[in-house]
């Protein structure tokens, strides 16, 4: 059968891998006349139970983390890519993002390596070096060299935090340069939100901003520590402010206690800063989300109306060579250090917003590695506060699905299931021209597990495409689910390569997801992205662009996000 979708979106890699467009706000309902309508739409849907009851075998509950998953490293594109002759020496740097693009105002390292390349610089031995570039996120940059599937020359990140989690892998880290440009990690917030706090609160500095959080004041969101530099910074810089700086306190009871009570007021943690950014921008549930000022400064809609608040260590992007690297490779990676300390690069640095709130001071020493890489961990089993995950993978099974499409999606809902903790409710729907219900949303113990992954093996494609008849089914089981688990944070996940061409449009029930406030994160395979936005951006969650090799990857970066 035929692909379903127009056009076939390029993929694309930011920070975090996820990309989020603006839409109209839909109207909503409120949430009993949400509940009433989709019984109402429900009336005209086709839907089967299917429901598997029994797994192939007893699936014992591994501890998986994303770098099992890597996606090949030409995922990541090289910005920079010399041609290399017999008389080059040639090193490779991994980049993080903000200063490795292609467009302005994120290519600032791009153009001054390639003019570094251009300038045909000598070395000790007669050749000339040569440069590498490859953008990618610093979160994930430290996931391949920690992980040893590969590793480049060197790594610069946004900052040392990353440096500090690779050297606790027990790589060498060898630096190169403290700083190559500066930047500030900052919460973003509405100039009336901050007028309110400071009446309250005077300076609103972390400790305050906590305390705000804390007492129902702020409601602010920050972005994924395993993935974004800003977003482990001030997770850090959370854990910091309970332990009064002394790092042999940050995983005690006591702090890790507080820091439940701070999680309690946090809406959600973001994939991406788009997805909070537009939360506030929209007056959402976000009154105010972190963002490095260097994007902030170059953001037009932040340009008047808000405030910049820095915290953390500074986002100083350092060099460092990776293992044990020959003589002559180190010779390069100084000279072209020293390079982008020249006139002409900070004048271009400064233009493109970086190195700028100089005067700012970090107040805490640099946490270690191991202290960072045990934080990220009681992020995953505390950011909840206790409160289970309620969630529906909906899965397309249609038949343009049908062979690898529909493998790959397997393999990844396989994959991801060792991401999701057992304390979450996990339920399972597939949509073709009908729906069928395959698994109940029920706690995701190891027997429940084994059960998703024999209904995972067993699902095949063939059929038209109901999308939004499956989102109907799937939000009645969540609001099921949410009455017999009143604390339970429900969310769908929906996994498709299409639009939908059978049952009801997003028209028909659009006011329904908005009334009953249940986040829809989509996965789009070569799909109508714009359309998977739209049903994401209702109730403030964010779209996975993915292709067929690194859905894997992605999902289970997703769920170890949020489940």
């Amino acid at each position: 059968m035929h692909r379903k979708f127009l056009t076939a979106f390029p993929l694309l890699f930011i920070p975090v891998f996820f990309i989020l467009f603006v839409s109209c706000e839909p109207a909503k309902l409120p949430p009993d006349e949400a509940v009433k309508k989709l019984d109402r739409l429900l009336n005209n849907v086709n839907v089967y139970d299917a429901i598997v009851r029994q797994g192939d075998t007893l699936i014992t509950r591994e501890n998986r983390d994303l770098k099992a998953s890597l996606p090949d490293i030409d995922k990541f594109p090289m910005t920079v890519d010399p041609r290399i002759g017999i008389h080059d020496e040639a090193v490779s740097v991994f980049v993080s993002t903000e200063k490795s693009g292609r467009k302005e105002p994120d290519n600032w390292l791009t153009i001054m390596t390639e003019r570094f390349n251009d300038r045909q610089v000598k070395l000790s031995n007669g050749n000339t070096a040569k440069v590498i570039v490859r953008s990618i996120a610093s979160g994930t940059g430290h996931e391949y060299i920690a992980s040893g599937k590969y590793f480049p020359t060197a790594f610069s990140p946004s900052n040392i935090l990353w440096v500090n989690m690779v050297s606790a892998y027990g790589v060498k880290m060898t630096p190169v340069a403290d700083s190559l440009v500066n930047n500030t990690a900052g919460i973003i917030m509405k100039n009336a939100v901050y007028d309110r706090l400071t009446g309250k609160y005077g300076e609103l500095n972390i400790k305050n901003l906590i305390t705000a959080v804390v007492q129902g004041d702020l409601r602010m969101g920050y972005t994924n520590p395993y993935a974004s530099s800003t977003g482990l910074n001030f997770l850090i810089s959370v854990l910091n402010a309970f332990a009064d700086g002394d790092e042999s306190k940050m995983l005690t009871e006591e702090v890790i206690s507080s820091f439940e009570s701070f999680q309690r007021g946090v809406p959600f943690v973001a994939l991406t800063t788009l997805q909070m950014r537009e939360s506030v921008e929209k007056n959402g549930s976000l009154d105010a989300f972190v963002m490095e000022y260097q994007t902030f400064v170059n953001t037009q809609v932040l340009s008047s109306g808000y405030r910049f608040i820095p915290f953390g260590v500074k986002h100083s992007n350092p060099l460092y060579a990776v293992g044990d690297i020959p003589a002559i490779k180190m010779e390069v990676l100084r000279k072209y250090a020293a390079f982008l300390k020249e006139r002409e690069s900070r004048d271009l640095a400064d233009r493109y917003g970086f190195n700028k709130l100089l005067d700012y001071e970090y107040n805490y020493p640099t946490v270690s590695g191991n202290v960072l890489i045990s934080a990220q961990q009681l992020w995953k089993e505390k950011k909840d506060s206790g409160r289970p995950i309620l969630a529906v993978f909906l899965s397309d099974v249609s038949g343009s699905m049908n062979g690898i499409p529909l493998d790959m999606l397997k393999a990844a809902l396989i994959e991801g299931s060792h991401f999701i903790s057992s304390s979450n409710y996990i339920g399972l729907v597939t949509f073709s021209s009908e729906v069928t219900r395959l698994l109940e949303v029920r706690k995701f113990d190891d027997l429940h597990r084994s059960v998703f992954v024999s209904a995972v093996k067993k699902m095949s494609a063939g059929g038209s495409t109901a999308m939004y008849d499956g989102i109907a089914v799937s939000l009645k089981m969540l609001n099921e689910a949410k009455t017999r688990e009143p604390s339970g944070k429900p969310m769908l996940f929906l996994l498709t390569d299409g639009d939908s061409n059978r049952g009801m449009s997003l028209g028909d029930i659009e006011n329904v997801i908005a009334g009953l406030e249940i986040p829809i994160y989509t996965i789009g395979y070569n799909a109508n992205i714009e359309v998977l936005n739209v049903l994401s951006n209702i109730n403030e969650a964010a779209t996975i662009v993915a292709d067929d090799e690194n859905i894997g990857y992605k999902l289970g970066a997703m769920l170890n996000a949020e489940m």
